[in-house]
């Protein structure tokens, strides 16, 4: 097993309604959503709004779990938004609806303690997205298609961009491992496969496929990314990010 890699993203055994998902988004677009708090780590319009947050306020977006979690008004209102959360058998940290305007670019970076090793995890379900979305996950691009659903390893370096003519939303689901998920994700990928990452340093190539994909996006804040790998790849060979 010394050889085994790590399970980065799964692509879970769940296809929602895609026409529903869109209808009830209808209403909730002409809510008020919020900016995202990582103000430095995106460029362009990167919005959310909470469907479960600290005591039901929509406009908390931050992951909290415990007992103040409560459903918002806005998830009151969306019956089949509900349903589709109530097929996740397990404790919730945080449900989110999030809306990356097109031409908006989410800079490389990691989540804290966010992998199936840690004990939680971060699924999404894509409600409208397109061709041109950029998802890139340790290097590899993922194709998530509307009303699919998707565990990704947000421990590792994973950018996105939004480089078609519509918004992208996802509504992102933060859970609690429990013996729900345990049955669900080991059916699909080796229990030994989930460990914690065994090196954080990253090679030449993998830095230089980076900024080709950097290059694409064209952006202030991707040529500025571009830079610090430059910087990295000159001075080290390989980076920690």
């Amino acid at each position: 097993m010394e050889n085994l890699l790590p399970t980065t993203h799964l692509q879970l055994p769940f296809q929602f309604d895609v026409s529903k998902l869109q209808g009830e988004l209808k209403s909730i677009l002409k809510t008020k959503w919020v900016p995202h708090f990582n103000k430095d780590g995106y460029d362009g319009k990167w919005n959310s709004i909470a469907l479960y947050a600290k005591d039901g306020d929509p406009s908390n977006i931050f992951a909290t779990g415990g007992d103040h979690l409560k459903e918002t008004t806005i998830l009151n209102n969306s019956p089949y938004f509900k349903e589709v959360i109530n097929q996740f058998k397990c404790p919730l940290l945080s449900v989110r609806l999030l809306k990356l305007e097109k031409g908006a670019f989410i800079k490389p970076h990691r989540d804290y303690k966010l992998g199936y090793e840690d004990d939680n995890f971060r699924l999404h379900i894509p409600i409208i997205t397109n061709k041109d979305v950029d998802f890139v996950l340790d290097g590899l691009k993922l194709e998530m298609k509307e009303g699919e659903c998707w565990y990704t390893n947000v421990n590792y370096i994973h950018s996105v961009s939004n480089k078609g003519k519509s918004n992208r939303i996802h509504l992102v689901i933060d859970g609690k491992r429990n013996s729900w998920s345990d049955d669900l994700f080991f059916s699909l990928a080796p229990k030994e496969s989930f460990f914690p990452e065994k090196k954080s340093s990253y090679s030449l190539e993998m830095m230089k496929g980076m900024i080709e994909e950097l290059k694409l996006i064209n952006t202030p804040v991707a040529l500025e990314t571009i830079e610090e790998l430059q910087s990295k790849i000159s001075a080290f060979g390989t980076a920690e990010l």
